[in-house]
């Protein structure tokens, strides 16, 4: 990584606005920032070994893209179609495969036959429009370059801070994963969650996600911080008021 100059400022500058998210959102796990690339990624390979396939052919380095937002909050790595290959629905919202693929896979089948989500709303899914050749994850706070999206795990106070800050945010329901690829697409966008994603990430059930487009990092950490001051104000005048009815 370059020690001076333009490269060196924005480091800083992301881990500033890393940090002043850290405390605004009061977050447990630090922002990561996410990458598609046309080429390979600058981070070292994700290295993982991946499991015998299933019946069906299916298997890769995790078992669905968004563990990986978990093991970048401690490292950067890079990764390809491969290591994501064992969640059909990722894979297809994070661009890696098209929708006729990702309806063919035994995991997609599943998920329709139970009623989880129905055909129609599969293929209205957001997706990122441009194959990449790979995805780098990472620490935002490590970042030389701004990422195409930072993701963030956030509570209910942390949504109630984002909701009040950014008037355009959407708040999506299941699969988790599609929130990236409207990110990609400049739109703000929190998770409720996924049933799916919560199994095979462990990601507490407190917790939601949040994927913000890099190019809009600041206009959010200026605005979230301006809200969530106006909110810890109108709390302890709240809590204030409220002692005259305690005994």
């Amino acid at each position: 990584m370059t020690t001076n100059g333009p490269t060196a400022k924005l480091t800083a500058d992301l881990e500033d606005l890393a940090h002043r998210l850290v405390v605004a959102l009061r977050l447990e796990a630090a922002p990561i920032a996410i990458t598609f690339s046309n080429h390979a990624g600058d981070a070292p390979p994700f290295g993982a070994v991946s499991p015998p396939p299933n019946g069906a052919g299916r298997t890769g380095a995790v078992p669905a893209g968004c563990v990986f937002w978990m093991k970048a909050t401690e490292r950067s790595f890079s990764t390809g179609a491969s290591d994501h290959a064992n969640c059909s629905v990722g894979s297809y919202t994070h661009g890696w495969i098209d929708f006729a693929t990702a309806a063919a896979g035994d995991d997609v089948a599943a998920v329709l036959a139970s009623g989880w989500v129905d055909e129609a709303a599969m293929k209205e899914l957001p997706h990122v429009r441009v194959r990449p050749q790979s995805v780098t994850y990472g620490p935002l706070a490590g970042c030389d370059a701004i990422p195409d999206v930072v993701l963030v795990r956030i509570d209910g106070l942390g949504l109630m801070g984002l909701q009040g800050a950014i008037r355009d945010l959407r708040i999506e329901g299941r699969p988790q994963c599609h929130i990236v690829a409207l990110a990609t697409q400049r739109t703000i966008a929190a998770s409720l969650g996924c049933a799916l994603s919560r199994a095979r990430t462990g990601m507490p059930p407190e917790q939601m996600t949040c994927a913000i487009p890099g190019h809009r990092l600041r206009e959010v950490v200026d605005r979230l911080e301006a809200t969530v001051a106006l909110d810890r104000a109108m709390g302890s005048y709240a809590a204030n008021d409220a002692k005259r009815f305690r005994d």
